[in-house]
């Protein structure tokens, strides 16, 4: 006794088109679409930040602070507060805070008399982010990497609270008072985009309510490449492209330096800066971060692209080949959802 059911050619031809389509307009044009706008930083960047720079002549700013006192905690009298006088850190995880990195908090702390402090920890944070996000509960417990939980983290309590995150291994050198004039402010970093390290914002901050905002549609692995996955998803690059995106950047300020000395605030490695001496620990940094410095390179961006655009032809030239292939298979009615000839497997029952 043999089965007569076969699958149309047309049909699973029909089904296999209608997959592919799917697939390509519902993951790989949108992940097409984040990448080259994560790439595309290094060439918008420029343009984009350029009005937002502090300087002494837009702003009437010292941006070597020579001119303020180191322990000047507020922009008043000549400027209104718009930054609450909150100092947020953050340790999450199991490890206690290294000794260097809770005598630089100390510094900090010292240098900001007067000023609320908070220290997150795993609990105040798992509570926080369930009181005042719950729908980004689930994504914030589930990244892979505990950066990760830290960078979202710093967004929300910004968006929330306002005032000043800093990470654990600035060391204070002064205060950050004169700064709290801008409703937002971060430092240039290298080799494009600015630094999460410092950020300073009003409460409920339009653009980092974006940065919150953004988080799950950045949310993935990518490239499968944990540094990569970092700056994607919620690290320096991220926070920086959406800072491109933004129609309105006028009050989005960016701490850079002077004409001599452009490279004044710029957290790399091992530095001293006027406001900071940074330890440079970037212990999560990962065998790829020489991915992310590629990106930053706009020399080497016509490579990426390439990369980019061939592993999509590749990709598009595949799915193709398949596609034909089964076609090609379903031309013999044996060979194309044909049931198997159950006589001989009957003969002897």
């Amino acid at each position: 006794m043999t089965s007569s059911l076969r699958i149309p050619r047309w049909l699973l031809f029909f089904t296999c088109t209608t997959f592919v389509f799917l697939l390509y307009r519902w993951w790989f044009f949108p992940l097409i679409r984040l990448t080259f706008g994560l790439a595309a930083l290094p060439v918008r960047w420029k343009d984009s930040s350029s009005p937002a720079l502090i300087t002494r002549d837009r702003d009437q700013f010292d941006v070597t602070f020579a001119s303020y006192a180191v322990n000047q905690t507020s922009a008043a009298p000549e400027y209104d507060d718009l930054v609450p006088s909150i100092l947020h850190h953050i340790n999450l995880g199991s490890r206690p805070p290294r000794d260097e990195w809770v005598a630089a908090r100390s510094q900090c702390l010292r240098y900001h008399e007067g000023w609320d402090f908070h220290l997150w920890d795993d609990a105040s944070a798992n509570a926080f982010v369930q009181d005042h996000f719950p729908h980004l509960k689930n994504m914030w417990d589930s990244y892979p990497y505990p950066v990760q939980r830290v960078d979202a983290l710093r967004y929300m309590v910004l968006y929330k609270y306002g005032g000043v995150v800093l990470d654990f291994d600035l060391a204070c050198k002064r205060s950050l008072g004169p700064l709290r004039r801008f409703d937002f402010v971060a430092p240039a970093a290298h080799p494009t985009g600015f630094s999460i390290g410092m950020l300073l914002a009003s409460p409920n901050n339009t653009f980092v309510d974006e940065l919150v905002h953004n988080l799950p549609i950045y949310n993935r692995y990518w490239f499968f490449l944990p540094y990569v996955t970092v700056m994607f998803s919620t690290g320096c690059h991220y926070a920086s492209t959406l800072y491109t995106l933004q129609p309105h950047r006028a009050a989005l300020r960016i701490l850079a330096g002077t004409n001599a000395h452009p490279r004044l605030h710029m957290l790399n490695g091992f530095v001293e800066t006027p406001l900071f001496r940074h330890l440079g620990t970037s212990s999560w940094h990962s065998f790829d971060a020489i991915f992310i410095n590629m990106i930053g390179n706009s020399k080497r961006l016509p490579l990426l692209i390439f990369l980019v655009v061939a592993s999509f032809v590749a990709g598009s030239l595949a799915a193709v080949y398949a596609t034909m292939r089964i076609r090609a298979r379903c031309s013999t009615p044996k060979t194309c959802g044909t049931s198997p000839d159950l006589k001989g497997a009957y003969k002897n029952v």
